[in-house]
């Protein structure tokens, strides 16, 4: 080489030098460029890992709905309520809690044609032992409750004031709860018979009016 290039001993090394440097820096540029395998973080793993061990839906990334048991519903109690006034079969009515005033009317066989029942509030919730009469012109506060509200007394419905047994016709007797056509002519009858009404309490010696039906009927009407 120095014979050929004509070189000195002293650029002769230099060059050697020179062409070492490149090959050493052309070794790791390769080698700083192979590929390599890569590994997945172990937060990830853990996490891709989670689905199959967790059940069908898993319960890692995507939390599927919990399987359970249903809730089991409780189981309904009964109440107990008297229906009476103008409908096909008053009496006492034993019905499902949460049961409404309609279902206590259908219970009872229906309201009677021509009943007037503007002032019952149908779709009101009923509570155990409480009474509903039907048929009345006007609607009136009861004991511990008032006609469509809720309450736990007595509902009623009732003429704004009594009926007086002395002068009233048929059709406003018919009015009274548990009183129809029939009954409302023997209360009529019984008047034309014994001149008139000296006390409620004659409403016991009428054909058809029993100890239940009167104990409805007495502070609905006077003498």
């Amino acid at each position: 080489m120095q014979l050929r290039c004509g070189l000195e001993p002293r650029s002769l090394a230099a060059l050697a030098l020179l062409l070492a440097g490149a090959a050493v820096l052309a070794a790791t540029h390769f080698w700083s460029g192979r590929p390599q395998s890569l590994q997945a973080p172990e937060r990830v793993k853990d996490a891709a890992a989670a689905p199959a061990s967790s059940g069908p839906r898993g319960a890692g990334l995507f939390p599927g709905p919990s399987v359970g048991s249903p809730p089991t519903p409780a189981s309904g109690g009964r109440i107990v309520v008297d229906v009476s006034g103008k409908v096909r079969r008053p009496g006492i009515r034993h019905l499902p809690s949460g049961s409404r005033v309609a279902d206590a009317l259908r219970a009872a066989g229906g309201v009677r044609a021509g009943a007037d029942v503007t002032g019952l509030n149908r779709a009101r919730v009923l509570t155990d032992g409480e009474q509903i009469l039907v048929g009345l012109p006007a609607v009136q506060a009861a004991a511990g409750g008032t006609a469509g509200g809720s309450g736990s007394g007595a509902v009623r419905a009732g003429p704004a004031a009594p009926v007086s047994l002395s002068t009233a016709t048929v059709e406003q007797l018919d009015t009274l709860p548990g009183v129809g056509p029939v009954l409302a002519q023997h209360i009529v009858d019984y008047r034309t018979e014994h001149g008139g009404y000296r006390s409620v309490d004659e409403l016991r010696e009428v054909k058809g009016i029993g100890d239940r039906r009167f104990a409805d009927l007495r502070p609905l009407v006077r003498p």
